[in-house]
């Protein structure tokens, strides 16, 4: 068994809407039955108990041991915590390999435990051992160091349930929530409204306490110290018990309350001084300690704290006890769980001394003991829900606090004997207030019930019916992408909109190009959905990123299938058929928008119509057959077509006709050229979908230009000496087939071509190329690329040639090694009233070529 290759699917992809990683395992014979492996089940039982869950159902499929790594993969992700459940292991044509895809929550995770399960495998193989505790435990610590912590996670909850796309930036808590000009971010619970101002001042414990003075909002008396004996005196002058912690600190680090000895302060003031160098002495507030969450000017929880304890039981030491409470598995280290784990610090044992206890004390049952004389999470204390008894005075206090300070998210920290009774009727106090505020207590509280807080947030953050979106576009098939992608982002740009488009050549936004080469894939996509400065966003699609990383995004509003070809890299990635082709493809019509997204198909391609059964959206059929059975349909459905009248293109739905003369189209040259016919039917469509005005989109059709500045390599016509020469970068037999029907409808004297073929193609789509032509052209100049994709010197023009062996029309063929070279050949000779093709490679030096020879030749 080997592992051939893996990789990473990070968005919607052929298998699921799963991120999710894909291997292709190899075997030595063409099956491996489990049953063919001696003691392998008992051995792979005896390594991984949990697999059992799974496992019986593979027993005898052919599948078995790829199906057990599948199993595994996912089991060893699952006994961690991951949220997985997705798995599928296919057999591949050879019937020696499979491919297995798994789900992941966490990509690092994933990779480890798919890892892990190849390993397991081997070593039931084998008779090997494999440690699985040490798998599990190296898994967890992974887990628990990148995935979102509880509050932050719980704000991407709440995103996701109101429909709202969101991507961590960082393998911290950054993270953004919606695409291009409608996307938010937060770090941690700080949104990008947060006032880096307001969050200075409250970092500075003792600036906070002088404003919130000011507005008359009760606060401990207290001041900086600089030393232990400074501490001291401070706190005598005070009166004690006092409180010391570090003047900017967070998270309870460094703060010892209730201090009533010398020892205690100065001790106290030492530990403080490790977090921060300033550190403040001030009053003791007695009572409970309470949190409240203010968000944008509203209460929406609160909760009671409580110090982290132990109840005796008459048996165990104190360190026992502790060691008890720590296996709940609630509780873990840091802030990534609900709880935080216990540690006896020197603070703890200093508390216990007090109370006359020690780490090896025996607690009495049911006696209580208090460990810490601070209730922080952070530090193992727990948390009860009062938001429903909190008085409104308090409501109102907690709401001052924080326009005060300028924070439109907090956690403000008070102590009082009661939370139903006004601060001023007790001795109660706003002790601190927080920045970025952890939700653990809110989310689930040790008693009570939990409340909405990372809802609220979202809710701040996004009006509702809000969800962050901008309209998005995808653009896939064989042909026509490029220049269906660059209409409709023609369209939306007259629709008033700052566009971000990505295609084959480049990526573009608002008009600008911000990147160069071939931008099709899903790394572009996610670029342009990035770019706050875009309000829609049209992506070419193409099926190499698909098949490698999936989809740049989770869903679209609008997919466009243009065609599906015959030889479009057929032979690579394992796809080796049109239809397996159309499979790849589909996966952008599975995640349009539900209900209220478009699917735009193409009726006269069998392949792209199949597709319409598995669009969760509404489609929208085009043909250039106005008789084409699946328009007929649709249009007694009173569902939107798009259809070829004479000369006329027809947009047609209930209630609804638009009609548009392909002499006001340029780009279809008065209709000459019927792919460009296609691709504007697909533009109308996707305009329709988006809901752009009918003005606008006829407007976008007659002002669209189609030249080598604004497509370049689509069909580029220029005037050389009054003869036609036309530049065009189709690559596949139906590309060429397209250029052969507009050629075609060209009138020339005769007919010339320049081209070469990609050597990563079949060897059969390379000479169907010179096939085709061969019947249609007067001259042929072959050249060889520069780049021969892992052909030999010569191969592709040796096919090629071959390709021409029964051509009915060409009468001269010959050979240039170097494209500039053979363009050059074809225009030496070339006469008023002919047509020159070249079939460009480098399209932009090709074109920059072509555009000197051209300049030249009206110079002389």
């Amino acid at each position: 068994m080997k592992l051939i290759q893996s990789r990473v699917l990070r968005g919607p992809n052929l298998w699921s809407k799963h991120p999710s990683i894909e291997a292709l395992l190899s075997f030595d014979k063409d099956t491996c039955l489990i049953e063919d492996i001696p003691e392998f089940e008992s051995r792979l039982r005896e390594r991984f108990p949990e697999i059992a869950l799974r496992y019986p159902a593979c027993k005898h499929d052919v599948r078995a041991i790829a199906q057990v790594l599948e199993f595994a993969a996912l089991g060893l992700q699952t006994q961690i915590g991951c949220p997985v459940t997705f798995g599928q292991t296919i057999s591949m044509p050879d019937k020696a390999s499979y491919r297995i895809i798994v789900e992941y929550s966490e990509e690092a995770v994933g990779q480890l435990a798919f890892q892990y399960a190849y390993d397991l495998c081997i070593a039931a193989i084998k008779n090997l051992p494999f440690g699985l505790n040490h798998a599990l435990q190296r898994m967890r610590t992974l887990y628990e160091d990148i995935r979102l912590g509880p509050s932050t996670g719980a704000i991407v909850k709440a995103a996701i349930a109101r429909g709202i796309p969101y991507r961590r930036l960082t393998n911290g808590s950054l993270v953004q929530f919606g695409w291009g000009s409608k996307q938010r971010r937060i770090q941690a619970t700080e949104s990008d409204a947060t006032n880096a101002i307001a969050e200075s001042i409250v970092q500075d414990k003792q600036l906070t306490k002088l404003l919130l003075q000011a507005a008359g909002i009760p606060v401990p008396l207290g001041r900086c110290v600089i030393n232990t004996d400074d501490a001291w005196i401070t706190a005598c002058e005070i009166g004690l018990p006092v409180v010391i912690k570090p003047k900017d600190g967070n998270h309870g680090r460094g703060v010892a309350v209730n201090l009533m000895t010398e020892q205690q302060v100065k001790l106290a003031f030492s530990l403080a001084a490790t977090v921060e160098d300033e550190v403040i002495v001030e009053q003791y507030i007695g009572g409970s300690d309470y949190r409240l969450l203010v968000v944008n000017g509203k209460v929406i929880a609160a909760a009671r704290r409580d110090p982290p304890q132990v109840i005796g039981n008459g048996i165990h030491t104190i360190n026992q006890l502790v060691e008890q409470i720590n296996r709940d598995p609630l509780r873990s280290e840091g802030h990534t769980n609900l709880l935080s784990k216990v540690h006896l610090d020197q603070i703890s044992l200093d508390y216990l001394a007090t109370q006359d206890y020690s780490a090896e004390s025996v607690p009495s049952k049911g006696v209580r003991v208090i460990l810490r004389n601070n209730a922080n999470l952070s530090t193992g204390g727990t948390a009860t829900d009062v938001t429903d008894d909190v008085h409104p005075e308090i409501f109102a206090t907690a709401v001052a606090t924080a326009k005060m300070t300028g924070l439109d998210i907090c956690g403000i920290d008070i102590i009082c004997d009661s939370i139903r009774v006004p601060l001023e009727e007790q001795r109660g106090a706003i002790i601190e207030v927080n920045a970025a505020p952890g939700l653990r207590m809110h989310l689930q509280p040790s008693f009570g019930r939990g409340r909405a807080v990372g809802e609220s947030i979202i809710d701040y953050m996004f009006t509702p019916g809000e969800n962050g979106r901008i309209p998005v576009v995808a653009v896939t098939g064989t042909n026509g992408k490029t220049t269906t992608v660059r209409l409709i982002t023609h369209m939306l740009t007259l629709n008033g909109m700052r566009v971000g488009m990505t295609c084959t050549d480049g990526i573009f936004v608002d008009g600008d190009c911000i990147d160069t080469g071939d931008c099709s894939g899903p790394k572009s996509a996610k670029n342009v959905l990035f770019h706050p400065g875009v309000d829609a966003a049209v992506l070419e699609t193409a099926r190499g990123g698909l098949l490698r990383e999936g989809l740049g995004f989770d869903r679209c509003d609008v997919a466009v299938v243009t065609n599906v070809g015959r030889g479009d890299h057929l032979g690579l990635a394992h796809i080796n058929t049109s239809e397996e082709v159309a499979l790849v493809k589909r996966a952008v019509i599975e995640n349009v928008t539900p209900q209220k997204g478009f699917a735009i198909l193409n009726a006269d391609d069998p392949l792209v119509v199949k597709m319409a059964d598995h669009c969760p959206g509404s489609v929208i059929y085009f043909t250039q057959n106005n008789r084409n059975p699946v328009i007929l349909t649709h249009r007694i459905q009173q569902q939107r077509v798009i259809y070829l009248d004479n000369k006329t293109i027809v947009a047609s739905g209930a209630d609804i006709e638009q009609r548009f003369a392909l002499s006001e189209i340029p780009l279809t040259k008065n209709g000459l050229i019927r792919f460009q016919i296609q691709n504007a039917m697909a533009a109308i469509a996707a305009g329709w979908a988006l809901g752009i005005d009918w003005t606008t989109i006829r407007a976008g059709l007659a002002n669209f230009v189609s030249d080598a500045q604004t497509v370049p390599g689509r069909f580029n016509f220029f005037d050389y000496r009054n003869a036609t020469l036309i530049a065009d970068y189709g690559h596949n037999p139906d590309a060429i087939e397209a250029l052969v029907d507009a050629i075609d409808n060209l009138p020339a004297k005769k007919r010339i071509i320049v081209l070469s073929a990609a050597g990563d193609r079949r060897n059969e789509d390379i000479r169907l190329q010179t096939q085709i032509l061969g019947d249609v052209f007067d001259e042929i100049v072959l050249y060889q690329d520069q780049c021969q994709r892992g052909r030999s010197d010569g191969e592709v023009l040796g096919l090629l040639r071959e390709g021409l062996e029964h051509a009915k029309r060409v009468s001269k063929v010959r050979e240039i090694h170097g494209e500039f070279k053979a363009i050059d050949t074809a225009l030496t000779n070339l006469q008023a009233g002919e047509l020159c093709l070249i079939l460009v490679d480098q399209v932009e030096q090709s074109l920059n070529h072509i555009r000197e020879r051209v300049a030249a030749a009206i110079g002389n």
